[in-house]
């Protein structure tokens, strides 16, 4: 056994100092390949009080976002792992003879190996006054609740430094209600990425934000302010008065414990590593951040992912190397798309540049040839990226460019040239979060991968940023194509249309019915998955009674009863409870209603009242003594808008910036019957406490001091997923006409059984496209949306009050079609001072009662 394979079954201590995103990538590595070699203790220790959470995500903490939010792990998943963890424990000394390592709290920690993660602190300029209180950096979760605690008092707020990171913090600024100003030193925004005149447009598009850029500016000192709490004083002699500092002047590499213990530093910091990360002490790796490689330090993430994976490979034994990264980027920083690829300034000797731009829609785009006009070299794009997945493709990748290079960014050149998927290599580089090349995804593919969800699962490709989800559909959609799997859209055998095919026929062609539709457009008689569907679409379109004749053989269960069948055979009835809120007499009305009728009752999640135990006879008269309580309907038995939870708001919370339980009621009785691919649940909050827990919901509304934030497609269950922001502070009108629009077109275009969270993961372009359909209009349709959503809300009847005026519909309700005795399986026993259903050996147990009960009868009769 050679030396190297007997270090793998010995056990191994792996150490991790640091537990940032590229310190739990690592970790997460790791724990991935010991799952072959299991002979690896892996210890965390975090110098934050939390475990590793997303910092490129931090600005969504302003907008409602919390620390669970953007957590990447927690507790129970390294426990999962087999991972030992501490937070709170920095590390201050490090052993390398012995192999030990103190924390700040003098504990002592053994390694075989040594991963510095630490990654980098935010450079603050030696300016003088820097230091006040009010003078904050923007990097850490911890520093987000200090910059909110400060913008609480605060008026004005100056982000010193104008780069990447700087715009991030002056988009929270402008979230927290500030008056935002960025002050940078260079004579242009994000000098390091884009050019002069791509800068020159990005400062036109912030400043129309409503945040005023201030370039060229060199700050001398702090002195105290005459309006504000300070001032900045420049070299120029021009001041500028401000109530809060935050300084995001670039970032250093957190190196200065490995420069305490010896390693090997670059000049200007930095710990050297060499192509497998090890540092100059071979058992000790330094990934992210902190690292440098060939005299370079990657600022993104993705760089620091592929070193952890390298690094984790390297202590396994396996073959990997690390050998630098494309620092291109694609971002949209305070709602402007910006995309920088590869030499953005033409640095490049003999390098040729086309450009274009039209100022009046404020798009600026640059690409950077080689002197032959033959190979991508670089590009700069403001306002529109939508061809940043293509020309990152051709300068990743040395693909020759077409005859006319420009017509890659000319917006009316006539046929613009494509890139196919075809045309990239296997080594094609198409997640650079995660290093996902195509050949990866043809790998997955080969093992096994049948969807594009199994594709994402298998790589993790598009499960960072996102901005390669429409690339990695097409690479997917086509390597499926090549093996013959075709994604059948046919709904069933009887129709040759996808869903949203159907709903356009029976939209356009005005079919009423079901069986006009099969007679135009399908065959045979359908079957249980045609019909319920169809039922459902029709509804949709036409918002009929949906017991009426010609659908009533369509509808399953449920909806047949109106009722949601149990177990046992018996129903629930669920009245509405509109935002949650409900009168003292109807909550009186629900009790004698359960007490008369002996129902089970239980208060639901969606804040209603369920009433469980009614036998299929009983539905009619338990309905009718609702309604003429006042309620109607709540729907729990159809594919629609089920519940509209709501918190107290500001009529009672001191908390509550908005009234949430008015919004919560308006919204309810607005979409209440909308039919849907699936069932639809809305939450309103009062405040960013977020009480009414909206972010889980379909359509998730929480108030800010300006009007509502809007989430749109989270949801609970078997596969949580929070909502994704939609918009920010919308006023009332603005957010109803948002969601009636997402609601239609989610009902136009859905799958069948689709949750809107599962709808919107697998559209092309995702929530930027949802988006661009909705706010922006870009299909033209939110107009015939909207009136299609008032067609909706002008036809909506109560399903049971239609129900119980109509006799024929109500000969349905009885447990035999031959006979009106009750069901004599249905048998309840007592628990918790209420009924449940009978278990088969209770039920055994009571019927052998009875009988003995009968016989004793019959005997004393005859005696």
């Amino acid at each position: 056994m050679s030396s190297n394979n007997q270090q793998l079954v010995e056990k191994q201590k792996v150490v991790v100092v640091g537990n940032g995103m590229v310190g739990h990538h690592f970790v997460e590595q790791l724990a991935q390949l010991r799952t072959a070699n299991p002979a690896i203790e892996i210890t965390v220790l975090s110098a934050e009080s939390r475990l590793a959470y997303d910092r490129v995500h931090l600005s969504e903490y302003f907008s409602g976002k919390t620390a669970a939010d953007l957590a990447m792990t927690d507790e129970k998943t390294y426990q999962e792992w087999g991972v030992k963890f501490q937070t709170d424990a920095k590390v201050i000394y490090i052993d390398r003879a012995n192999k030990q390592i103190v924390t700040k709290n003098d504990e002592v920690v053994e390694y075989d190996k040594l991963i510095l993660a630490t990654g980098s602190y935010p450079f603050v300029p030696p300016i003088p006054g820097k230091d006040r209180d009010h003078c904050l950096v923007y990097r850490t979760i911890d520093d987000l609740d200090d910059i909110q605690a400060s913008a609480k008092v605060s008026k004005v707020g100056v982000v010193i430094g104008g780069g990447l990171l700087g715009l991030e913090a002056a988009n929270a600024l402008t979230a927290l209600g500030l008056k935002t100003h960025v002050v940078e030193f260079a004579p242009q925004l994000m000098g390091v990425q884009i050019d002069a005149g791509g800068g020159r447009l990005l400062k036109e598009k912030i400043e129309a934000l409503g945040v005023q850029v201030h370039t060229s500016k060199a700050t001398r000192i702090i002195e105290d302010g005459d309006e504000c709490r300070y001032k900045l004083c420049f070299s120029d002699d021009t001041v500028l008065e401000t109530d809060l500092i935050l300084f995001s002047a670039g970032i250093r590499p957190y190196d200065n414990l490995a420069k305490s213990f010896g390693l090997e530093m670059g000049e200007r910091g930095g710990i050297v590593i060499n192509n497998q990360c090890q540092t100059s002490d071979e058992n000790i790796y330094a990934i992210g951040e902190c690292a440098l490689w060939n005299n370079f330090i990657f600022g993104l993430v993705a760089p620091g992912y592929n070193m952890a994976k390298v690094a984790a490979k390297h202590i396994m034994g396996e073959q990997a190397s690390f050998t630098g990264a494309d620092m291109s980027t694609k971002l949209k920083l305070m709602g402007v798309e910006v995309g920088s690829i590869g030499d953005a300034h033409a640095k490049t000797t003999g390098a040729l540049t086309y450009t274009y731009e039209n100022q009046p829609e404020g798009v600026y785009k640059k690409i950077v040839v080689s002197s032959d006009k033959t190979k991508m070299l670089g590009a700069v794009l403001i306002g529109d990226t939508s061809e940043y997945d293509s020309l990152l493709q051709y300068m990743l990748n040395a693909i020759d460019l077409p005859a006319s290079p420009e017509a890659l960014i000319l917006p009316s050149s006539g046929e613009k040239p494509t890139l196919g998927v075809d045309a990239l290599p296997d080594n094609a580089i198409i997640c650079s979060c995660h290093n996902v090349t195509k050949g990866d995804i043809i790998s997955s593919i080969d093992q096994g991968a049948c969807t594009l969800g199994d594709v994402k699962t298998c790589t993790k490709a598009s499960t960072g940023c996102g901005g390669c989800t429409a690339l990695l559909k097409n690479v997917a959609d086509k390597e499926f194509s090549s093996r013959g799997v075709e994604v059948k859209k046919d709904i069933c055998e009887h129709f040759a249309y996808s869903r949203r095919e159907i709903f356009d026929i029976v939209n356009v062609e005005k079919i009423k019915t079901f069986n006009e539709l099969l007679a135009s457009h399908g065959k045979g008689h359908g079957c249980e998955v045609c019909k319920p569907l169809t039922a459902s679409i029709l509804a949709s379109v036409w918002n009929d009674y949906i017991l009426k004749k010609p659908h009533l053989s369509l509808q399953d269960t449920n909806d047949t009863y109106l009722g949601n069948m149990q177990k046992d055979g018996t129903y629930s009835v669920v009245p509405r409870v509109a935002g949650g809120e409900i009168t003292p007499d109807k909550l009186i009305a629900l009790g004698q209603v359960a007490k008369k009728y002996k129902l089970y009752t239980k208060i639901t999640g969606g804040q209603r009242v369920d009433l469980f135990g009614a036998r299929v006879e009983e539905l009619p008269p338990i309905w009718q003594e609702l309604i003429d309580a006042g309620f109607e309907t709540g729907h729990a038995y159809g594919k629609s808008l089920r519940t509209v939870k709501s918190c107290v708001g500001s009529i009672w919370c001191r908390f509550g910036v908005q009234d949430s339980v008015a919004m919560a009621i308006a919204l309810e009785n607005r979409y209440k019957g909308l039919r849907a691919p699936h069932k639809i649940k809305f939450g309103v909050s009062g405040c960013t406490r977020e009480c009414a827990e909206a972010q889980s919901k379909d359509i998730g509304i929480i108030a800010t001091e300006k009007g509502w934030n809007l989430y749109v497609c989270g949801n609970g269950g078997m596969k949580p997923r929070h909502g994704d922001l939609f918009a920010i502070d919308i006023d009332d009108e603005t957010l109803v006409n948002y969601i009636d629009c997402i609601l239609m077109f989610y009902v136009r275009t859905g799958d069948r059984l689709q949750r809107t969270s599962v709808w919107m993961d697998n559209m092309e372009g995702g929530l930027a496209y949802l988006q661009s359909v909705i706010i922006e209009d870009s299909l033209k349709l939110t107009d015939y949306l909207q009136a299609q959503m008032a067609t909706i809300i002008g036809t909506y009847q109560c399903e049971w009050k239609t129900t119980l005026s109509d006799p024929e519909a109500l000969k349905r309700f009885k447990p035999f079609v031959n006979s009106s005795k009750p069901d004599s399986n249905i048998i309840f026993v007592q628990e918790r001072d209420q009924i449940r259903p009978a278990t088969t050996d209770e039920k055994i147990a009571q019927r052998s009662q009875t009988v003995k009960i009968t016989n004793a009868g019959k005997i004393a009769e005859d005696a």
